[in-house]
């Protein structure tokens, strides 16, 4: 079976999964958890947030969100269960779940602020992201945000070619167009994207940013006296 084979089955992607928790816990917190957090930081997150985690495998990412929200709520969902074993264990904080879910048919009783994936939609099949988006519209609150992370889909395409050992069971390469399509019928709309530099020199990374039902009914026009400031910066 290919690296990036997006029709291996639930249970090829579980097992793949519960052996991967290994090199997570060898790695540890890296610049790549902590860069997610920052955006997620920038976008709005509180101390009493609600946060749903989609892919949190062994709670890397879950460890610093948890921290952040003391007085708010977090949910860490994963395929494996031998990652949410193992996230449990190295979360144990009281307001703190682990949940085994491939979020096909997933429900909740809280209704969440922000809903985050850290590098995991890239492993979740295409043709699964209309219901995936549908499943989020139905357990968030009516202004929630929703932070994805990605390989950038031009290091993703040239990974492949030149570095295949390197590939998950699945890594697409992801596209904003079929990203929109999948995401905007469910009231998820672009709020921004922006691609970084992690390890290479060139964009590794896209962070992008979707805000639910979002709507501005009103704007603030900026003074004269701002406006002609940054005409000036402008000529400069």
């Amino acid at each position: 079976m290919s690296n990036s084979d997006k029709f291996a089955s639930k249970q090829q992607v579980e097992d793949f999964y519960n052996t991967y928790k290994d090199k997570q816990k060898k790695i540890g917190v890296n610049i790549r958890h902590r860069t997610i957090l920052k955006n997620l930081k920038s976008v709005g997150l509180k101390a009493n947030s609600k946060v749903i985690e989609i892919g949190c495998g062994i709670g890397t990412v879950s460890g610093l969100i948890i921290k952040s929200i003391p007085s708010g709520s977090f949910t860490g969902v994963d395929i494996s269960s031998e990652s949410v074993e193992m996230a449990r264990k190295l979360n144990p904080a009281k307001h703190a779940e682990f949940l085994v879910s491939d979020m096909s048919k997933f429900i909740h009783k809280t209704k969440f602020d922000f809903v985050v994936l850290p590098d995991v939609l890239e492993h979740i099949p295409v043709e699964q992201h209309d219901n995936l988006f549908k499943v989020l519209n139905e357990i968030t609150t009516k202004e929630a945000t929703v932070l994805i992370n990605i390989p950038e889909p031009n290091c993703l395409n040239w990974i492949r070619k030149h570095h295949p050992d390197k590939l998950q069971i699945i890594d697409q390469s992801l596209s904003m167009q079929d990203l929109l399509n999948n995401s905007y019928p469910h009231g998820f709309k672009l709020f921004s994207m922006n691609s970084y530099s992690l390890q290479y020199v060139q964009p590794d990374y896209t962070c992008i940013v979707l805000k639910k039902n979002m709507v501005i009914d009103h704007y603030v026009r900026k003074s004269k006296v701002k406006l002609g400031v940054e005409n000036i910066k402008s000529k400069i």
